[in-house]
C-alpha cells in the first residue's frame, strides 16, 4: 500500500524494535533535534560521536534533554566519522547518520576497503516526497550519489529503491524512467536506457515492480497529461518511483520540490551495510526526522 504522507512512516516502524543510530560528528543542531525527537518517540537509541562539550552546549541551548544518551567524545571530525563507521562495522549500530561533516569525508570512510560498509552493491540515494499536488508520497532516485549512471547502474539503483519500497509496504511499486520526451530517440541515451529497462522488467530481468519508460515528467505524474498524449501505461499518473537520467536532473528536481513546492522530504543512502542518513546541510530538522524514520524502516 502506498504511503499517503511522510507521517505514515511512523506506522511502518511502530511496534518494531528500536534501532541503534550512530551520529558521526553529532555537534549539529538540526541533526540533534531530529535525533532527540526520534528517540523520544521510541524509534531509535542514539549514540552521539563528536565533540562532547559542543553537543552538550547545543542541547542545553535548545532544551534537548539527552539524559541517558551515550556520547562518545571525539573532537576531531574525521576521526569521529572513522570511529562511527568502525562502530557500525563492529555491529554496535543499525543506522549511520551524518552530523556536522562534509559528505565526501563520510563517504570516504563508508567506502574504506578495510573497515568500511561496502557490500558489493552500488550505493544510491533514495528520497521520499510529500507534495500537496500529488495524491501520494512519491520517491525519487538518484539525486546525490551517482553522477551519470549507465544501464547496469540504473538497474542497481532501481533494485535498491524497490527493495526499500517493499519494506515500506508497497506491493509491485510503479517505476517511471524519466526522459525529456516519452518517445524513444536514438540520439537521447536516457530514452534508450528507459526502453531497455522497461523491456527487461517485462521479461522478469528486473523483478518486484512495474517499469515504464521513457516517460516525460508530466506523463509520469499526471494521468490527464498521459491521456492527452495518447500514452497507455500502468505507471503514468500513478508513479511510485521516479528514476532520474542523471544527477543534475535529480538534484534540480529535489531542490525545486523542497523550495518551490514546499514539499516534505525524507532521504537515505541505500546499498551499504546499513542505511545512511545523509541529508543536505540545507535540509530542515523535520526532514532529518523523517529521514531517520525512513532509515529505521529500511533497516528492517
Amino acid at each position: 500500500m502506498a504511503l499517503k504522507s511522510l507521517n505514515d512512516l511512523k506506522n511502518v516502524v511502530a511496534g518494531g524494535p528500536r534501532k541503534k543510530l550512530i551520529v558521526a560528528a553529532a555537534q549539529d543542531q538540526h541533526s540533534l533535534g531530529a535525533v532527540v525527537r526520534a528517540w523520544k518517540e521510541n524509534v531509535i537509541d542514539p549514540i552521539l560521536v563528536g565533540d562532547k562539550e559542543s553537543i552538550q552546549n547545543i542541547c542545553a541551548e535548545n532544551n534537548y534533554d539527552i539524559t541517558g544518551v551515550r556520547i562518545v567524545h571525539e573532537p576531531d571530525t574525521e576521526m569521529a566519522v572513522e570511529l562511527s563507521v568502525k562502530m557500525i562495522n563492529n555491529r554496535q549500530g543499525d543506522i549511520l547518520m551524518k552530523g556536522k561533516v562534509g559528505t565526501s569525508i563520510l563517504l570516504k570512510c563508508v567506502l574504506n576497503r578495510e573497515w568500511g560498509l561496502r557490500t558489493g552493491n552500488l550505493l544510491s540515494h533514495f528520497a521520499l516526497f510529500e507534495v500537496d499536488t500529488y495524491h501520494k508520497v512519491i520517491a525519487v532516485t538518484d539525486v546525490a550519489m551517482n553522477i551519470a549512471p549507465n544501464l547496469q547502474e540504473k538497474i542497481a539503483i532501481i533494485n535498491n529503491s524497490v527493495s526499500c519500497l517493499i519494506k515500506l509496504g508497497y506491493n509491485m511499486p510503479k517505476v517511471a524512467v524519466l526522459g525529456a520526451v516519452e518517445m524513444v530517440n536514438e540520439n537521447m541515451e536516457a530514452t534508450l536506457d528507459a526502453a531497455l529497462l522497461s523491456k527487461m522488467n517485462q521479461r522478469d530481468q528486473i523483478k518486484n515492480c512495474i517499469i515504464d519508460g521513457p516517460l516525460a515528467f508530466d506523463n509520469a505524474v499526471s494521468l490527464e497529461s498521459a491521456k492527452h498524449k495518447g500514452i497507455r501505461s500502468e505507471v503514468a499518473g500513478d508513479t511510485d518511483l521516479l528514476l532520474m537520467p542523471d544527477i543534475e536532473v535529480g538534484n534540480v528536481l529535489y531542490k525545486s520540490l523542497v523550495f518551490f513546492a514546499r514539499a516534505k522530504v525524507a532521504a537515505v543512502i541505500l546499498g551499504a551495510r546499513v542505511p545512511i542518513v545523509l541529508t543536505s546541510r540545507s535540509d530542515s530538522e523535520q526532514a532529518k526526522f523523517y529521514s531517520i524514520l525512513l532509515s529505521a524502516a529500511a533497516s528492517r
